[in-house]
């Protein structure tokens, strides 16, 4: 594989491959080849993540196909790959368990086909939602969320990934919260299924080490090899070996009674044969790959709970796919910026198309964008030969997937879970500041102790409350108080006042683009009048300053003099001192 370091001599002499006609023929042997790499990274998770969701898990597949086919035409998003992502699962797996389902627990049921339906008919519409985000361009909303409060989700998801994993990773088959799981760890591990679990352990272990190949230097291009391929190479066969296909997770079940301890359901050998296996995954037989196709139950949007999973889907779905857009923008050599606007139409429009026939929603999965750029992708073009890759597969080999052990899934999903909540994210939080690492705690806690809207929200209300302990003014919390004046012919100055935070970030980012890069013109933006500025905005203004850099533009912030940050990160919050102790060192 090639890896770019991302010079800037490359556009310099204008070699800047876009995804149009002339570059899906000049640059189609870099993208079929990074296509296929990304195909052999995307077919495990693909699976793994609808399994998780509640799906079926080769449906997860199909959003895989329908990002490569379709998002790829709509959107100008160059190395960004779409399909579905781990950071749904708790909105996805919450909305199927809200209409009774629960489909990776027990086998798939009546009951899960029909939660599954109804999540399909809020995935429609959320898809809807997210048109309109696009049509309307209202990508900007996305900077409202303070980016603590986010990761702080993210983490609280990768928790609840690992708890909810664990059990079928080791063959046990229980329901429950995360905070049910945990208390009853003990009978949980002391209900294992052995096969299952040596093909679990084994799973995770080579998630979690083969990695470390690339660190040293005999094996280093060994370690290049994805670690879910890896995966898929040995527990294919060591499922065989241990003939899992006859294998059973073993059910557990959860008390009511506070009192009383967990309780296996033991199974007898004659009920476990004449039960179908839940050990593998189940795919249709070769010919009948899309009978799996299911449509949307419509009239589970005639309940209420429905549409705070739209809300939700469409929410979260779109603002973790236009972060995600974001970094993948960063890493690429060439610098090409994505049209947010049109990227999330393109989500919308697939993610439509998606629950219309039964597969989850997608955003711009980060891990397969990196993989992308990294096998030397040029253009847009290779999430669609990576969806054309997929296609055949599981038109022409069903077979093999049907071969893949759950509890292989399950480790990946433990693995990308630990990394969704790695103590890197925590230690990157207080670099920035304490109080980042108090709203990114709290909104993971909340998270998980309640679900995650109201974990946002108190995230969003505890943000808001620090900033009134260090003065805020409650007026301008919300509204911003911004003049801007035209300095000379092509300069314009914005005086922002009172406050520069998060909630009203977008108006003064409006100003700074309106004036700026829509006009052409250097700006200067002078924040001597404000008595704090958040980490979110200071974070923002220097995004803005890398795109005024790209067209050729000045763009300067002045007036902190008077304003003390509170750590030594450059983006953390600074807040205005008196005069008498301007002079003070941060």
């Amino acid at each position: 594989m090639t890896e770019y370091s991302g010079s800037s001599s490359q556009s310099d002499r204008g070699d800047v491959p876009r995804g149009n006609l002339a570059g899906l023929i000049k640059y189609a042997r870099f993208d079929l080849i990074s296509g296929f790499l990304v195909f052999l990274i995307a077919l495990p998770l693909s699976l793994s993540v609808a399994l998780a969701y509640g799906y079926p898990p080769v449906v997860g597949v199909f959003t895989s196909i329908i990002g490569g086919l379709m998002a790829t035409f709509i959107s100008n998003a160059e190395l960004a790959i779409k399909g579905p992502a781990a950071g749904l699962i708790v909105i996805a797996a919450g909305c199927v368990m809200d209409f009774g389902g629960d489909g990776i627990v027990g086998g798939f049921t009546d009951i899960d086909q029909a939660a599954y339906q109804a999540a399909l008919a809020v995935g429609v519409a959320a898809g809807v939602l997210q048109i309109l985000f696009g049509v309307f361009r209202a990508g900007a909303l996305g900077s409202f969320f303070p980016s603590s409060v986010v990761h702080g989700m993210l983490a609280a998801i990768g928790v609840i990934i690992m708890i909810k994993m664990f059990p079928l990773t080791l063959g046990v088959s229980v329901k429950g919260t995360p905070t049910d799981l945990v208390m009853n760890a003990p009978e949980i591990l002391s209900s294992f299924d052995l096969e299952i679990a040596a093909v679990g352990v084994v799973s995770l272990a080579i998630m979690f080490l083969w990695p470390l190949l690339k660190k040293v230097k005999s094996v280093k291009r060994l370690g290049a090899v994805p670690a879910p391929l890896v995966v898929l190479m040995v527990a294919i066969p060591l499922a065989l070996a241990l003939d899992l296909n006859a294998a059973h997770t073993n059910p557990v079940t959860l008390t009511e009674e506070p009192s009383e301890q967990l309780t296996e359901v033991r199974v007898s050998e004659e009920e476990k044969a004449e039960a179908d296996p839940d050990a593998l995954i189940h795919v249709p037989a070769f010919g009948e790959t899309f009978s799996a196709l299911a449509f949307p139950d419509f009239s589970a949007l005639a309940q209420m709970k429905a549409w705070k999973w739209v809300i939700l889907f469409a929410l979260i779905g779109t603002i973790e796919s236009m972060l995600s857009a974001k970094a993948v923008d960063i890493m690429d050599p060439w610098k090409r910026k994505t049209n947010l606007d049109r990227d999330n139409l393109a989500i919308g429009v697939a993610n439509t198309t998606c629950a219309f026939v039964g597969a989850p929603p997608m955003i711009s999965v980060i891990v397969r964008s990196t993989a992308n750029t990294h096998a030397g992708a040029r253009t847009r073009f290779s999430n669609m030969y990576h969806g054309v890759y997929l296609l055949i597969f599981v038109a022409l080999l069903p077979v093999v997937v049907g071969l893949i052990p759950i509890a292989a899934l399950t480790a990946m999903l433990i693995y990308t879970g630990s990394r969704l909540a790695a103590p890197r994210h925590f230690l990157h939080a207080y670099r920035i500041g304490t109080e980042q690492l108090v709203l990114f705690a709290t909104t993971a806690i909340a998270v998980i102790a309640t679900n995650l809207l109201y974990g946002i929200l108190i995230g969003i209300a505890t943000k808001l409350l620090i900033h009134i302990i260090n003065g805020v003014p409650i007026r301008s919390l919300f509204k911003p108080y911004v003049d801007a004046e035209k300095t000379d012919e092509n300069t314009y100055t914005i005086r922002a006042k009172h406050s520069a935070v998060f909630s009203n970030w977008i108006a003064l980012r409006y100003q700074i683009e309106m004036l700026g890069l829509q006009q052409n013109c250097h700006v200067i933006v002078d924040l001597s009048g404000t008595h704090l500025i958040d980490h979110d905005v200071m974070a923002r203004l220097h995004e803005i300053e890398q795109e005024f850099t790209q067209q050729g533009l000045r763009f300067e912030v002045v007036g902190l003099d008077d304003h003390r940050p509170f750590s030594e990160h450059p983006h953390a919050i600074h807040k205005k001192v008196s005069a008498s102790r301007s002079n003070i060192p941060a």
